[in-house]
């Protein structure tokens, strides 16, 4: 059942049936509070045992997608807000923000060695090369987001123009076929100096949501720094909570 480019990333078969089931539950097939099938008929559809299926349903759950109602079964959960940005999500705005017209301007690119606050956040010494990004993003035609990342370059060894400009995350996933794991992410409120303002179709001293993240392969490694400064006018966020307490 799995896609071919799943299956040529190496990725855990739970990963490709839980990605599966989350384009399902965001199209239009399915809405809030339907029931999805047995843990025994999803094991006889994916021919898949049920510890395969238990994790599919947790990572589901964690990510917020499904929730359990206990002795119920499991249910859809679907109360994203169109044009809301989900901070937690580590597919890039393109998941996000399915159904908009996107955009990406690549205004810098280059190797350089990274300075103090990049090597705390990457886990590096000062001898290591490092990709410096910087894009202006727009939704619809308008800017929204100035975005400054870091590429590890003993992970990312290459990067250009045309994958800055449509999507690195699709780049590093499928022809890297880098293995995503977690992500930090690390939001203030601060005001916007003059050249981000600028580029934002903003003034200096506007408020801007700052967003730190720090993203991981899956075994610990960090290999992406970035930092994004939202248009306030433009960009709305939405953070999906799970209730892990036992009781």
């Amino acid at each position: 059942m799995a896609n071919t480019q799943e299956r040529a990333i190496g990725m855990p078969k739970y990963k490709i049936i839980a990605r599966q089931m989350m384009r399902k539950i965001n199209s239009d097939d399915m809405k809030q509070g339907d029931k999805l099938a047995s843990i025994e008929e999803l094991m006889k559809y994916f021919d898949v045992g049920k510890n395969t299926i238990i994790q599919v349903l947790t990572l589901l759950e964690r990510q917020g997608y499904i929730y359990q109602v206990r002795g119920s079964g499991n249910f859809v959960r679907k109360h994203r807000r169109h044009g809301y940005i989900n901070i937690l999500e580590a597919n890039g705005f393109q998941s996000t923000l399915q159904g908009f017209r996107l955009g990406s301007e690549m205004l810098d690119l280059k190797i350089i060695k990274p300075n103090t606050e990049v090597m705390a956040n990457l886990d590096i010494t000062a001898e290591e090369d490092v990709y410096y990004v910087k894009r202006l993003r727009s939704i619809e035609g308008r800017k929204f987001a100035v975005e400054r990342s870091y590429y590890v370059k003993d992970i990312v060894p290459y990067l250009n123009q045309e994958i800055v400009e449509e999507s690195i995350f699709r780049y590093l996933m499928e022809d890297l076929k880098l293995k995503p794991g977690f992500t930090d992410h690390f939001l203030r409120v601060g005001k916007l100096n003059q050249e981000n303002a600028e580029l934002l179709n903003l003034n200096t001293g506007d408020p801007t949501a700052f967003l730190e993240s720090i993203y991981y392969l899956e075994n610990g490694q960090p290999f992406d720094y970035s930092k994004v400064l939202y248009h306030y006018e433009e960009t709305q966020f939405f953070i999906q909570g799970t209730n892990n307490m036992e009781l």
